[in-house]
């Protein structure tokens, strides 16, 4: 045992002293320290540089603007208690898909968005749908509300632009899927459905649907923010 703990602080030291010299280099993917790049296959290391960009606006914008997506950043506000927009962007354009109605979005939840897209979504739709997607559907993002709009419950992750409902997605050729009506069965819409459910649970803190509750019957609710659940 002795003698491996020795080799283990050997290999450390050595590894420190290269790394120093700059004889050997972490590669990005792999340091904590390296921006996220949204196009990288995920790993260990995402959710953490995912995190850091809340306290870094400049770094979101340039992680977002990556992505290729049409968007402009959003100047902060604050028109109520526990309500409004920090560090947000207005998408109006993903990088492959319209969006219809422009929506506003916190920059770490608009790239939390592209990381679902580009290696959940997309995947998926070709794996179970054998086509592209090309319009995201979505019920709306920022909204100054309490959650279920009750009087005296705490705000919405809405009410600070760190969530989005997606509705459906509508596919090349034109062909709609739609979380009202395909989330239930056992077809390609269903399981195309239920992957990018479950692969949203990835990278955001909070994903809701059908089976969470009746209000989440006809939407996929994605957020940012201190509760993780994926029901």
């Amino acid at each position: 045992m002795r003698v491996l703990l020795a080799l283990a602080l050997v290999a450390a030291l050595a590894s420190g002293l290269a790394l120093a010299a700059g004889v050997w280099r972490v590669p990005d993917r792999w340091n904590p320290w390296a921006p996220l790049v949204i196009d990288a296959t995920p790993n260990l290391l995402t959710r953490y540089k995912l995190d850091r960009l809340a306290t870094a606006p400049q770094r979101c914008l340039a992680v977002l603007s990556s992505a290729g997506w049409r968007f402009e950043p959003l100047p902060d506000t604050a028109p109520a208690p526990g309500c409004g927009l920090s560090n947000a962007v207005r998408v109006q354009a993903m990088q492959q898909w319209a969006v219809g109605s422009a929506f506003a979005l916190s920059c770490p939840s608009a790239v939390t968005l592209a990381l679902w897209e580009r290696h959940v979504v997309r995947p998926s739709a070709r794996r179970h749908l054998h086509a592209d997607v090309v319009r995201l559907e979505h019920f709306g993002s920022y909204a100054c509300r309490n959650l279920y709009g009750r009087a005296g419950a705490p705000r919405s992750r809405h009410a600070t632009g760190d969530a989005i409902d997606v509705a459906g997605f509508v596919l090349e050729g034109g062909r709609r899927v739609r979380v009202a009506r395909d989330w239930q069965g056992d077809d390609d819409a269903a399981r195309f459905l239920s992957e990018v459910h479950g692969g949203a649970c990835r990278f955001f803190d909070a994903v809701l649907g059908p089976d969470y509750n009746r209000a989440h019957a006809d939407h996929l609710h994605l957020d940012r923010g201190p509760a993780r659940i994926c029901r």
